[in-house]
């Protein structure tokens, strides 16, 4: 599997799996999830609706994932994840790794052979952009060897891309790629 960091748009990725940086109520925002939707059209507003409306009526919970189709994205797939928010107390790193773990595990599911990632909970969430790197890319490497949780694994996932808002957050996860 390749791990790679880009600076970019995710919305414009042709990869099977965009993950959105979702915030719990699932009904857009701002950056990457502002963006997203933007981008998307107006059925994936539809979409996320009626998931509120049948499966996740209370919203989905920081660290979990949820797909939706990517509509009129490139990619085929949204996967929404809801980082923790480090202004709120949410400081536990368990819970960032599995913004990543989590969508890696659907994309599976989904038979996707690539994800793009943003650098989720960085920025308005607060946590430093070298700490979602650590973390990001330690549990992307972590899946990779199928050591996540039991029966997890890359199985078809051959491309993992971090696509990153600004210069300083792709070297943050280049410095983290380069680590052995």
């Amino acid at each position: 599997m390749l791990i790679e960091a880009v600076l970019g748009d995710i919305t414009t990725q042709g990869v099977d799996v965009v993950v959105n940086a979702a915030n719990s109520s699932l009904l857009g925002g701002g950056g990457v999830d502002g963006a997203i939707h933007a981008a998307a059209g107006p059925e994936l507003l539809a979409a996320c609706r009626e998931l509120r409306r049948t499966t996740l009526p209370d919203g989905l919970s920081v660290g979990d994932a949820v797909a939706t189709p990517g509509f009129r994205l490139p990619a085929r797939w949204v996967v929404h994840t809801v980082g923790p928010n480090r202004h709120r107390g949410q400081t536990d790193p368990v819970l960032l790794a599995s913004c990543f773990a989590r969508p890696l595990e659907l994309a599976v599911g989904l038979s996707a052979s690539s994800v793009a990632f943003p650098a989720v909970s960085a920025g308005v969430y607060g946590w430093a952009v070298d700490d979602v790197a650590r973390v990001a890319v330690g549990t992307v490497r972590a899946w990779q060897e199928g050591t996540t949780a039991p029966g997890s694994g890359p199985e078809g996932v051959a491309l993992v891309r971090f696509v990153l808002f600004s210069s300083a957050a792709l070297d943050a996860f280049r410095a983290e790629l380069d680590r052995a």
